[in-house]
């Protein structure tokens, strides 16, 4: 699996990691999706120049010219609900995308820090040998994303896959490297942290994603 970590060389995207991860900012869920959104917005871009394009002719009111336009049959997948921000912001610069919706969430055993996730929810057009662009803000282990791309492959099989987040724990980035197809995915990440609590929440990380743009569950 390759890995592009944005956070390797500081731009735009460090910017808004900053203010992601600031809980003095957590109070504003607008901020909090838009800096998600942008985020999103300029891992399009850097996903889109590993795509295959085709050559085309525009005609303009002087002439013909040619263009490149994408070549590839995209698809946008998430993992509701965290990824909504992210997917809307890749969905923007992909506009011919189909796009996919997976529900993923934590089933926690009773007096325990132990859980299972469960997945319950999908809607996806096929995928056959399409590019898959699969979005979630956080990888805490990896379950989640493993169990959402198994989801997805009772659509067909990818051509390839990209992983779009924010932030990683290394120990996640390791188990998506085992468990999706090493020689057709390729993570897209913001940040990688080193550790999870006893709760499998990222550390430093930045909190509950879909608690802070979405508000608080019952």
């Amino acid at each position: 699996m390759k890995i592009r970590n944005l956070s390797e060389q500081p731009s735009l995207v460090s910017q808004y990691m900053a203010e992601l991860r600031d809980v003095a900012r957590h109070g504003d869920r607008m901020r909090f999706r838009h800096n998600l959104k942008r985020i999103g917005q300029i891992m399009a871009y850097e996903v889109s120049r590993e795509i295959a394009f085709a050559r085309t002719e525009v005609t303009t009111p002087l002439g013909i010219a040619h263009c490149d336009v994408v070549g590839e049959q995209v698809v946008v997948g998430t993992i509701l609900r965290a990824g909504l921000p992210l997917h809307e912001g890749v969905l923007s610069y992909f506009d011919n995308a189909e796009n996919a919706f997976v529900s993923a969430y934590r089933k926690y055993r009773p007096g325990s820090d132990d859980f299972d996730i469960h997945i319950e929810y999908l809607a996806s057009p096929s995928i056959e040998g399409k590019t898959l662009i699969l979005t979630d803000p956080m990888l805490a282990t990896g379950a989640s994303m493993e169990l959402a791309y198994k989801a997805l492959l009772t659509k067909g099989t990818p051509k390839k896959v990209h992983v779009v987040s924010v932030i990683a724990s290394q120990k996640a980035v390791d188990f998506v490297a085992k468990t999706l197809p090493g020689d057709s995915t390729t993570l897209w990440i913001a940040a990688i942290d080193p550790d999870l609590n006893a709760h499998s929440y990222i550390v430093p990380g930045l909190g509950d994603a879909g608690d802070l743009a979405f508000g608080e569950k019952d």
